[in-house]
């Protein structure tokens, strides 16, 4: 049977893959439109408050969602959270623009998970070496 510390490196591992090709592959498709014509997602107030198009404010979220994937690759402890920020920051543009409440339940669930990356990635701050040792200050943390 696998160690605890061979277990927690394996879901720090298959998190940090998720959470750098899905936000590059979205974000590579707010260029292509292949997935979804990701423009019918934006609250129309984006557009009142912004003077460009609604395709426009999505390739700029392409690449903010590629720039997001490439941190979480090089940097998951700080990547994490980013991804979790960014992910309530749709969660609220689904809930203004009041429609796909299903999307917003799913990327809350996404959240967790970037957030369990981030807390992962604090235990394995090379990468996935050995864990550290907790510390009497980081065990309740």
């Amino acid at each position: 049977m696998a160690a605890v510390p061979d277990r927690a490196r394996q879901a720090f591992r298959i998190l940090q893959v998720g959470f750098v090709v899905a936000p590059i592959l979205a974000g590579l498709d707010k260029f292509l439109d292949v997935l979804v014509d990701w423009d019918r997602y934006l609250a129309p107030v984006a557009t009142d408050v912004l003077p460009v198009s609604a395709h426009t404010i999505m390739v700029v979220v392409g690449v903010i969602e590629i720039a997001a994937g490439i941190l979480v690759a090089l940097r998951p402890r700080i990547g994490g959270y980013v991804v979790a920020a960014w992910l309530w920051a749709i969660i609220v543009n689904l809930l203004v623009l009041g429609d796909y409440f299903d999307v917003a339940l799913r990327d809350f669930g996404l959240s967790l998970g970037a957030l369990a990356l981030a807390r992962l990635a604090e235990a394995f701050p090379a990468g996935g070496a050995a864990p550290r040792p907790a510390t009497a200050d980081r065990q309740g943390a």
